[in-house]
């Protein structure tokens, strides 16, 4: 097969190379933060002809999106902002909790954020100009979406822009994946297992289909998902990650089996949470995010990502990806259940339901009731399974494994693939005792 990328991609040839981008792009970033009334004051004391000194880059304070929701709006594209006259388009901030903030972005931006760091996703996980690419990541304010599909046109890729199901219904996307024979599918890992659900309640096998890679991104990805979804997709799975902060990030290499992290267009530290201590190769930590060559508006500058992750060096090899450092992301600092006093976390309870065979599909929420906090597992059952008995050992082993009791409802097949249709995560964790 033919290899898409026409060589534009500025892969580094070397860290050498990194480092050098590195010294010149971190002092411009701090300088034009300096043009931040919002940023001045918090790099007080920091010299930028000094910030090869490890002491002193770890002298500008660590930036989190609490603090930047608590400025009015006006202040935020005031205060914070440089250049907004400059922008071209805005991207709205991910996340699933708080407002969200919406980030204008260059020209400038766009040639590094869309042109680079998201064109390099397709040769990175060996898309070939053979390939079809459905695009089921969601489309409109949300970037993922429209950057997949158009730095995938960049590369020359068939697109098809379906967006998620708010956008184009299930079961039309699986008609169209079918009939159109794409060989990739791009989603929200939540959203491809959506559509395989849909796709079995109308006695499709979705693993039978011209479907061979799912890349995908937005949501952490658990080993446990990613076995659901290279079975009832049969097609290998490559995970993806970044934030509206900066740009698509990490990508999974194709053959390497692990996600490699564009340190060129950022850089990436990961530090001790409780002391701000720089960690070093393969030790776990939080993430910390610096844009380098995508910052001419918004100059974020040590941005807290809300990651807990590993960075190592890959050993040097005649791939040119193997110049960048492998990112492995170990889970989100939010999402849990607090339920009689035991936490359960959301994606470990995930986990646990992919790996029950007998279930298809799962939503959770918790109620008060009588003074007691309840939790409710609602599933839908593989043709075959015995409902009674699968749900009597679904509870047993929910509360063998997370030391709670749960309530276990049966739906019908296809129930819970009906009610996520319309939103763009699938909502399968709700904390119903603020309104119950």
């Amino acid at each position: 097969m033919t290899p898409i990328s026409d060589g534009s991609l500025g892969i580094p040839k070397s860290p050498v190379d990194i480092e050098r981008s590195h010294r010149e792009r971190k002092r411009l970033a701090v300088e034009r933060a300096m043009a931040s009334p919002y940023m001045r004051q918090r790099l007080s004391g920091i010299d930028p002809a000094k910030l090869d000194d490890t002491e002193m880059w770890a002298r500008i304070p660590v930036l989190t999106k609490d603090e930047l929701r608590k400025l009015p709006l006006e202040d935020f594209y005031s205060e914070f902002c440089v250049g907004v006259d400059k922008a071209v388009e805005f991207w709205r901030s991910g996340g699933a909790t708080g407002k969200p903030l919406f980030y204008p972005r260059s020209q400038t931006d766009m040639d590094h954020m869309m042109g680079v760091a998201f064109r390099r996703i397709w040769t990175c996980i060996g898309a070939t100009a053979a390939d079809r690419l459905h695009v089921s990541f969601p489309l409109g304010i949300h970037p993922v979406g429209q950057l997949a599909a158009r730095s995938a046109e960049m590369e020359g890729l068939a697109t098809i822009w379906a967006g998620a199901g708010n956008t184009t219904p299930s079961a039309n996307q699986i008609e169209l994946i079918l009939s159109l024979g794409a060989t990739i599918v791009a989603a929200m890992p939540s959203y491809a297992l959506h559509l395989a659900n849909v796709a079995e309640a109308e006695g499709i096998d979705l693993a039978n289909s011209a479907v061979r890679k799912l890349l995908v991104s937005a949501e952490p990805l658990t080993a446990a998902k990613r076995a659901k979804l290279e079975r009832v997709w049969g097609a290998d799975v490559y995970n993806s990650f970044g934030m509206t902060e900066g740009a698509m990030t990490s990508v999974e290499r194709d053959g390497l089996g692990a996600m490699i992290a564009w340190s060129d267009l950022f850089v990436l530290e990961v530090i001790d949470a409780s002391s701000g201590k720089l960690l070093g190769p393969g030790q776990e930590g939080m993430l910390v995010m610096t844009p380098i060559w995508s910052n001419e508006i918004t100059p974020f500058l040590r941005w807290q990502t809300g990651d807990i992750v590993t960075l190592q060096p890959q050993a040097p090899s005649e791939d040119p990806f193997s110049v960048f450092p492998i990112l492995d992301h170990r889970l989100r600092t939010e999402g849990f259940f607090k339920v009689r006093g035991v936490n359960v976390n959301h994606g470990d309870f995930e986990d646990f339901m992919f790996g029950v065979s007998a279930v298809t599909d799962f939503k959770a929420d918790v109620i008060a009731t009588d003074g007691n906090d309840l939790m409710r597992v609602y599933i839908e059952l593989k043709r075959g399974a015995v409902g009674a008995a699968a749900e009597s050992e679904l509870a047993a082993a929910i509360k063998r494994t997370f030391e709670i009791t749960p309530e276990i409802t049966a739906l019908e097949p296809g129930s819970i693939a009906r009610e996520f249709e319309r939103s763009v995560k699938a909502p399968r964790f709700i904390d119903r005792r603020d309104t119950t």
